[in-house]
């Protein structure tokens, strides 16, 4: 018998340590948007038209370019090794299985290339903006030259946010877990350990560059010919300058509940900036995605796909890759059946009168 999404939860939250449990499951200061993404898709209610002809339903899709068998990536996270000895090569090994998106962390605790061979599916790199910007810049050679197809940069992070669980548990990142892209000089912060603080949090704010502004996307654009897509955008304004900026893809994210709390949900913004967009760059959804009908939710409110993040460390933790690649198989299964159910035998079938609002 196949098993639940939260069975693969209980699973992981049983094997792991508790600081590294705290640290991937936890959220900023009050958690409160832990629960806000969920409770935000599940008011959305799904409209099924009748007498379709559902016999042959086509989850596949593309994004920028790259065909996928459903409209699922994998969100940015860093070190997969957290969760598995493998880490990020088991998750691609996963992705590709399932024809899914993998999104590498800049701070994977696999190399780049290592991951990049094992895996069949595309490939995006994600970015914090660092103080030192020429290790942004070899390590955006870096993936170009391993075949990555995208670069994410994150902008709703110019620091780490207050995660009580983490500074209770005074976590730093285990010394046998590495952000092995990165100058070690770089990273050292990530590792020290002091009772109360956040080793993770503390090394954001030694390394992220807080002075970033929209000008600054100009210096990355010079360097690179990947397509640029920005991630944490919440708000149709931040919207509208991202499309003067010529970007290529935004994903609504609030960061999994980690950066600013009571925060609009990702999915309660996505309207507006679908709106702003019309269309004119690709649209993700990421955070809180539990169940198939979650992507059918997304794409009627005007997304063009969705990232699943901690679902796939749960895979991760229970059974390596094909614990992964399980999670991703069952949001596609699913997925699949809400189109045969909904009367949506393809993607592009889904629109606002798909959905109400309960």
């Amino acid at each position: 018998m196949s098993l639940a999404l939260h069975d693969y939860e209980a699973a992981a939250r049983e094997r792991l340590p508790r600081p590294v449990w705290d640290f991937l499951a936890g959220g900023s200061g009050t958690e409160s948007m832990l629960s806000a993404g969920r409770e935000a898709l599940d008011r959305i209610r799904l409209r099924p038209r009748c007498l379709v002809d559902v016999s042959d339903c086509d989850p596949g899709t593309s994004l920028l370019g790259a065909r996928l068998a459903a409209p699922l990536g994998i969100a940015p996270m860093a070190y997969h090794r957290l969760a598995h000895p493998e880490g990020e090569v088991a998750t691609a090994r996963a992705a590709g299985a399932v024809g899914a998106l993998l999104t590498v962390s800049m701070f994977a605790s696999r190399t780049l290339e290592d991951i990049a061979a094992a895996a069949t599916g595309p490939l995006w790199l994600q970015l914090y903006w660092l103080r030192r910007r020429e290790a942004m810049a070899e390590l955006v050679r870096r993936a170009e030259d391993a075949g990555y197809r995208a670069l994410v940069l994150t902008v709703d992070t110019p620091r780490v946010a207050h995660r009580p669980r983490d500074a209770r548990n005074g976590f730093a990142v285990p010394d046998d877990v590495r952000a092995v892209n990165i100058d070690p000089s770089l990273m050292s912060a990530s590792h020290g350990a002091a009772a109360g603080r956040s080793a993770v949090a503390r090394h954001s704010r030694e390394q992220f560059d807080a002075s970033v502004t929209w000008d600054d996307l100009a210096w990355l654009r010079e360097r690179t010919s990947l397509p640029l897509v920005l991630k944490g955008v919440l708000t149709p304004q931040d919207a509208q300058l991202a499309l003067k900026c010529g970007v290529e893809g935004i994903v609504v994210s609030n960061h999994g509940g980690r950066q600013l709390d009571f925060a609009q949900s990702a999915a309660d913004a996505l309207p507006e900036i679908a709106e702003v967009l019309s269309g004119h760059c690709q649209l993700i959804l990421d955070g809180a995605i539990r169940y198939g009908a979650d992507i059918a939710r997304a794409l009627c409110l005007g997304a063009d796909a969705v990232f699943v993040g901690r679902p796939v460390l749960w895979g991760l933790a229970h059974s390596g890759s094909a614990g992964a690649a399980a999670v991703l198989r069952t949001l596609t299964d699913e997925f699949e059946e809400v189109m045969a159910l909904m009367g949506a035998p393809r993607v592009d079938c889904f629109d606002a009168a798909g959905i109400t609002l309960r």
